[in-house]
């Protein structure tokens, strides 16, 4: 039996990830406060439903954007090469910066990304890898908004626990068994995998992108950080979040950070609604001003 391929309702589809849809451009609000584009990764496994309430709470909050909306297979993610995630991400870079031998590294568009997990952040380092392979130079955008991400890439015990419960919880419902026993074999899982890339000297999906986001041939350092976490985060330990953070600070980057109370895993949205947009809001204002700032200079 052939599966259906997935589908957002109002969104053009360009490829089983990548899906589009135009702003409004009837809306009274002011163009000038708005991004031109709104990139939204979405976490592994998440239900094209789940993450176009995430596009909803941005067509609300920047109505004139166009949104490019990511799914984010764990399986696409996690067990592919770097090649393969790269070509996985090649519709963006086509959509937002034109096709072979008719688009341009730079289209004066303002682009605001929003990865939610790893799996969204691996995607996301898959498209400026993607890019940069085409074009030779950090993908141009303006504010990095990162939510539950970017955990830890070390092999340990703490991370292989959570690891494994991640996947676990996404394909428990496949298995008669216990969740545990369902636990106990992704981590079984994740060992091989590991020692497969230990042996193949290639670096996982997720502890590249982590390398990637810090790296200058990548990640441009005009765009802002916006890292929103919780401690209450079963799957992502806290500390690893303020980590990145503060490498951020240090490398040069303007950064922005949210912490959340009492929600887990990517679930501040819904647990505290409004100070999850107004904190993405602020961040885009200082953004801007910033941008007006350096322009008047």
């Amino acid at each position: 039996m052939t599966r259906k391929s997935p589908s957002m309702p109002g969104f053009a589809r360009l490829s089983d990830q990548v899906f589009v849809r135009s702003g409004d451009a009837e809306t009274g609000a002011d163009s000038t406060t708005n991004p031109d584009i709104v990139v939204i990764y979405g976490w592994g496994d998440c239900l094209p439903q789940h993450v176009a309430k995430y596009a909803d709470g941005y067509r609300a909050a920047f109505p004139r954007a166009q949104q490019v909306v990511v799914l984010s297979p764990i399986a696409k993610a996690l067990f592919t090469t770097r090649e393969q995630r790269r070509g996985h991400m090649t519709p963006v870079v086509e959509h937002l910066f034109g096709p072979p031998g008719l688009g341009a590294a730079e289209t004066g568009a303002t682009i605001l990304v929003h990865a939610m997990s790893n799996t969204g952040a691996v995607n996301f380092a898959a498209t400026l890898d993607a890019y940069a392979a085409r074009f030779g130079r950090p993908m141009p955008h303006a504010l990095f908004v990162m939510d539950s991400t970017p955990g830890a890439t070390d092999l340990s015990w703490a991370n292989l626990k959570r690891w494994s419960r991640a996947m676990a919880l996404g394909t428990a419902k496949w298995f008669p068994w216990p969740f545990a026993a369902t636990q106990s074999l992704w981590a079984l899982l994740f060992l091989l995998h590991t020692l497969y890339l230990w042996l193949r000297r290639r670096q996982h999906a997720g502890a590249w992108s982590r390398v990637a986001a810090h790296q200058e041939e990548f990640a441009t350092r005009e765009a802002r950080r916006l890292y929103m976490y919780s401690k209450d985060d079963d799957l992502i330990g806290y500390r690893e979040i303020e980590e990145h953070a503060e490498e951020s600070k240090k490398l040069g980057y303007a950064v922005d950070v949210k912490e959340f109370f009492g929600s887990g895993h990517v679930g501040h949205m819904r647990l505290h609604p409004d100070e999850y947009w107004k904190a993405i809001q602020q961040s885009w204002g200082r953004t801007t001003a910033s941008a007006n700032s350096i322009g008047g200079k």
